[in-house]
């Protein structure tokens, strides 16, 4: 059913029986606006999309194909506003400064999350947020340049042993791709350079062109260039294999048992946004998910569609704080 076609009874109910709560709730109870009827003229004007990561990455990816029948369905443009910096904190910082009318919303991957603990940041970024729906996960993978001759986890661990202090890129510092990459190396008993860039977009045409030639980056950027031969991928970092990209192994299966981080992307709007606002997105936004054309373009980069409450994206997103505070700390992860 249309929202749009939902009587008024119909869409008091679905208000008063969406709960906000969870993880988030004692920064984000929110009151019923003043107006209400206000709240339904939304949208009377382009909903912008705060991307916190450069163009080409996996997540202006999903913000951009969740754009395009988004826009479809609300009658109005919908914006990407790619604003990059600082391992994607400006672009968070940003959203939660917005105007809470929810005409500005952050579409970020888990740095929200996990940059706070990186960056070694006194602020905790969900504080300032409200969760809308949880967009899709994924996995990340280890690729390398084809001239770098090594095809397997366990050729590039004994390659990097005898060049300690090689270049790995990443989209960013504070990143999970950053996480990842000096949870590996622990592990593996290898030293790398950490290498971020601003975005997925910039590392990948470094390693194509063999500027860099290791980077654990989201398979978005990577799947185009890996079938076409100008990458190599050895692994990936879920707990199983993709079905996407079935032939890669992970790093479980290399011998790494529990290594396992996946990239989770999700929609959040500043802290007083109208719920009957923040309820409409989540509908809006969870019907676009399940699109069959939305998910088969998702699922083509290996990124998989989730949708659901709010409530679960806040659960997601507490546990991974709790889980990057603690992986920080054991790892004594410097972003500097």
């Amino acid at each position: 059913m249309r929202f749009n076609n939902l009587k008024r009874r119909e869409f008091i109910t679905l208000l008063g029986g969406a709960s906000l709560a969870g993880p988030f709730s004692a920064h984000a109870q929110l009151a019923l606006p003043t107006t209400p009827s206000a709240d339904l003229t939304w949208p009377n004007r382009p909903v912008r999309f705060i991307v916190p990561l450069a163009p080409g990455g996996g997540l202006d990816f999903v913000a951009r194909v969740t754009a395009e029948y988004l826009s479809r369905a609300i009658g109005q443009q919908v914006v990407i506003e790619n604003k990059t910096g600082a391992g994607g904190t400006i672009g968070i910082d940003t959203a939660i400064k917005s105007v809470p009318d929810g005409y500005s919303v952050l579409v970020t991957n888990d740095n929200v999350a996990s940059a706070p603990h990186v960056l070694r940041l006194n602020i905790d970024y969900l504080k300032g947020l409200v969760p809308v729906i949880q967009l899709a996960r994924q996995p990340q993978a280890l690729a390398v340049h084809p001239s770098f001759d090594v095809k397997s986890v366990a050729e590039l661990i004994a390659a990097v042993k005898v060049r300690p202090g090689m270049g790995c890129a990443t989209s960013g510092a504070g990143s999970n791709q950053h996480v990842l990459l000096e949870w590996f190396a622990k592990m593996a008993e290898i030293k790398f350079d950490h290498i971020p860039y601003r975005g997925a977009g910039q590392a990948i045409n470094d390693l194509i062109a063999g500027h860099v030639q290791v980077a654990f980056l989201g398979p978005t950027a990577l799947i185009p260039h890996y079938k076409a031969g100008s990458l190599r991928l050895l692994a990936q970092s879920s707990d199983t294999r993709s079905p996407s990209l079935p032939e890669v192994p992970t790093l479980q299966e290399a011998g790494f048992k529990g290594l396992a981080i996946e990239s989770w992307y999700g929609a959040f709007v500043p802290v007083g946004t109208p719920p009957a606002i923040v309820v409409r997105l989540n509908a809006e936004i969870d019907m676009a998910l399940a699109d069959a054309p939305t998910r088969m373009s998702l699922l083509q980069t290996a990124t998989e569609p989730v949708g659901g409450t709010a409530e679960q994206l806040a659960r997601v997103a507490q546990q991974d704080s709790e889980k990057y505070a603690r992986l920080v700390r054991e790892l004594n992860i410097k972003a500097g």
